[in-house]
């Protein structure tokens, strides 16, 4: 599964890939997972996908080893489980945003 998150800050975050064992996105559309890491903010380059230095992304994860929960009112939740193809996570807020969210 295709797991993208632009939290740059959080300690799952692995060049845009988020590396938790398991992820919870709230009714709220936020990402429960995220813990902040120490050090300083590392620029978002997927703000520049087109551009001469594209950003450098880790591997997908296996839709095996992870699993998403969701309680938000979202078309792709099915009794709490995420079943989109992938998720891409924001950095709008404090905590990551899920960007995939479609309305019921």
């Amino acid at each position: 599964m295709d797991i993208r998150c632009r939290k740059t800050l959080c300690k799952y975050n692995d060049k845009y890939t988020c590396k938790a064992r398991g992820i919870l996105i709230k009714r709220s559309c936020e990402c429960e997972q995220f813990e902040k890491k120490p050090g300083k903010m590392v620029d978002d380059k997927t703000k520049k996908i087109f551009t001469d230095d594209p950003p450098e992304y880790a591997p997908q994860r296996d839709s095996a080893t992870i699993s998403i929960d969701c309680k938000a009112h979202c078309l792709f939740n099915k009794e709490g489980k995420c079943v989109a193809n992938g998720i891409t996570l924001n950095d709008i807020k404090e905590k990551p945003l899920c960007v995939t969210f479609l309305r019921e």
